[in-house]
């Protein structure tokens, strides 16, 4: 009875003795020296803090340590060197019947979770190495964070300098529109093309041969959303230089209207070029206007105007009702069948300002402008320009000449068949063209014969490209992401299509994850379902690289019991891809999960994921119908 009660006595001295700052227990102090030893180890650190009584050994030991940081440094350059340059033969070495592989998008699905914090690229580009994984990724999905976590330290140091030299080759490869960069066989005589084209717009994506699906392919090569982000800033930077240069950005069309059923960043890009082709030929007809002028001036006249008339020069000018001739500005080509109403001249259809470039934004912003304060200024300005135009190209003309040119359906031509010509007009204004303060008219009154190269401009070619420039860089990452995203997605469909359709069951199969995707991206939370959305895209890509493990897997749900209808049994089938390999051993499964009994239909299909299915591991069979190279 009296041992417990000594033993009590020493604990509470041994309590009450003052302990020397950092005292610990042999046992804790032992497990503290190892545990300091193996951080120092591991991040290549000198300093190594040591109780006093091993400061020799921290001499001794310090040599090692700092050999230790250099071997490793050398290793971390050498393999980030290598990365880039890894990236680019497999870029290279893409196969032309192979859509884009599924580890490209799930890295895509990745930045579009880790853009989710930042509200702009740049500031994306700028701040991700240095987030903290604490504050900023508790919204992220396990798969994301993981990726971020492995790529950290990569991340916080961005592109090497030994990197410059293989991203500006890829750059070049990039924008090299005579090479065979991510060249991809699309089949063009498939049954059912307008199905394909209704895919594209329903996705609302870029054309599966533009220079955004390159790009979507060659980002989401990279290993993380920080260098994806400052890749991206890079291609800005050459976009720029392009525009400067007066180049034409590759894989898209040179001189067409933005088209309004492709993302936004297609669109963009699609105004860039427009730009270029549009200030080329105001460049021309400001050339040819000013030659025109000097042919015509008094110190190149070698004769009168009578003997000019009989030569090409005649088609410059137009006689006036008063037998005056007055010189032509600014035609573009004659009409047929068409003369001025007072004076007999032929009409001359002028050169005219072309309308603003509207994309999808600017069509929304104009729309909410008109609503909101009721001015439609920008019609009115556009109508204003080609009254002076076509004043300026047809001396003498009226109003009436110039409505039967601009819009024909307000004129409307008498009966001539009674050989009655008492009329000079022979026709008559519409009946909204002769109301009293019709806009029309008062804007005829005010207009001025002015070529359309001299006039103020509608549209600023310059000012329209820079803004989109800046919005490239300004761009939120989830839009910029989610467009290369669905872009891809929707090349590798359209490019397994043709092939999986040969097989009766395959393309059932195909489908059903075709209407999938389009239900899913055509919402406006299909951000929130990444990860289906990559499971149903490495589902295709299986198809196409082990098709009997696809079939063997179908059949094999098929042959298991499923109650209720269609539609439960269609979803049967495809359950097995919302729920991937990572997916079921990171997800905690519900109560009713736990408590079922059944076999789930997703386990049937778990043989899929097994391996990592790389498109390259064999290659899909080849179309046996003609197709294009893009």
């Amino acid at each position: 009875e009296e041992q417990p009660s000594t033993r009590n006595e020493n604990d509470s001295k041994e309590e009450n003795e003052v302990k020397p700052q950092g005292w610990r227990t042999a046992h804790i102090r032992k497990k503290q020296e190892w545990q300091n030893k193996l951080k120092y180890l591991r991040i290549g650190r000198k300093e190594v803090v040591e109780d006093k009584d091993k400061a020799e050994d921290s001499t001794m030991l310090a040599p090692f340590y700092d050999q230790n940081s250099l071997i490793l440094k050398a290793q971390e350059q050498e393999a980030k060197a290598s990365d880039v340059g890894n990236l680019i033969q497999v870029l290279n070495a893409v196969d032309v019947n192979s859509i884009p592989r599924a580890s490209v998008v799930k890295q895509l699905a990745i930045a579009i979770e880790a853009g989710k914090m930042a509200k702009t690229m740049k500031e994306f580009a700028a701040s991700s190495g240095s987030s903290s994984p604490g504050r900023d990724r508790g919204g992220l999905s396990l798969s994301a964070v993981k990726s971020m976590v492995l790529g950290e330290k990569e991340d916080k140091i961005g592109f090497d300098s030994r990197d410059e030299e293989k991203l500006v080759s890829l750059i070049n490869a990039m924008f090299n529109v005579d090479g065979n960069f991510l060249v991809r066989m699309i089949v063009s005589d498939l049954e059912s093309p307008t199905n394909r084209a209704s895919f594209a717009k329903d996705l609302h994506v870029a054309p599966p041969s533009s220079f955004v699906v390159k790009l979507a392919e060659v980002i989401g090569s990279f290993t993380t959303p920080s260098r994806m982000a400052l890749f991206w800033c890079r291609v800005v930077d050459e976009l720029r230089r392009f525009w400067n240069e007066k180049k034409h950005i590759p894989w898209i069309p040179l001189d067409e209207n933005p088209d309004l059923k492709s993302c936004l960043l297609h669109q963009w890009l699609q105004v860039i070029n427009c730009c270029l082709g549009r200030k080329a030929r105001c460049i021309a007809a400001s050339e040819a206007l000013d030659a025109v002028m000097r042919q015509a001036s008094p110190a190149n006249e070698k004769s009168d105007i009578s003997e000019a008339m009989g030569s090409p020069v005649s088609l410059l000018y137009a006689k006036s009702n008063t037998g005056e001739l007055i010189l032509r500005l600014g035609i573009h080509h004659q009409v047929e069948n068409l003369t001025m109403l007072e004076t007999g001249e032929p009409v001359y259809a002028p050169i005219t300002q072309e309308g603003p470039l509207l994309t999808e934004d600017l069509i929304k912003e104009t729309e909410e402008l008109v609503l909101r304060t009721g001015s439609m200024g920008a019609g009115c300005s556009q109508l204003l320009s080609d009254m002076q135009a076509f004043k300026a190209a047809n001396p003498g003309c009226i109003l009436e000449d110039f409505v039967r040119w601009h819009s024909p359906p307000d004129w409307t031509g008498n009966d001539t068949s009674s050989g009655d010509d008492s009329s000079p007009l022979r026709g008559q204004l519409s009946i909204r063209m002769q109301k009293e303060g019709n806009l029309w008219r008062e804007l005829w009154e005010t207009a001025k014969p002015l070529p359309a190269v001299k006039q103020t401009p509608l549209y600023d070619e310059d000012f329209a490209v820079e803004g989109i420039l800046n919005s490239l860089e300004d761009i939120p990452p989830v839009d910029f992401f989610g467009q290369l995203f669905v872009s891809l997605v929707a090349l590798g469909f359209v490019m397994a299509e043709p092939v999986v359709a040969t097989n009766d069951d395959l393309s059932k199969l195909f489908f059903e994850c075709k209407d999938y995707v389009v239900a899913t991206c055509q919402g406006d939370a299909w951000t929130d379902k990444l990860d289906d959305l990559c499971q149903v895209y490495e589902t295709v890509e299986t198809m196409l690289v082990r098709p009997e493990k696809v079939l063997r897997s179908m059949k094999q749900t098929e042959e298991s019991p499923s109650g209720g209808n269609e539609t439960k049994r269609r979803f049967r089938r495809l359950s097995f891809i919302f729920r991937g390999k990572e997916g079921n051993k990171n997800r905690v499964p519900s109560e009713t999960e736990q408590k079922s009994t059944e076999p789930s239909p997703r386990q049937s299909f778990s043989s899929l994921f097994d391996g990592k299915s790389s498109l390259f591991a064999k290659k899909p069979p080849r179309p046996a119908e003609n197709g294009t190279l893009v």
